[in-house]
């Protein structure tokens, strides 16, 4: 079986709900929940 590693977040995005930018290594091991929307 081989394993999938998810990319790094880019460096450029804004963070509105956490006082510091978040990493993959930083997630690592916990659920993470994405939520992704738009206004069109």
């Amino acid at each position: 079986m081989s394993v999938i590693r998810a990319p790094e977040l880019p460096a450029r995005l804004d963070w509105l709900n956490t006082p510091q930018r978040l990493s993959m290594a930083r997630l690592r091991g916990k659920i993470v929940l994405m939520e992704f929307w738009t206004f069109c």
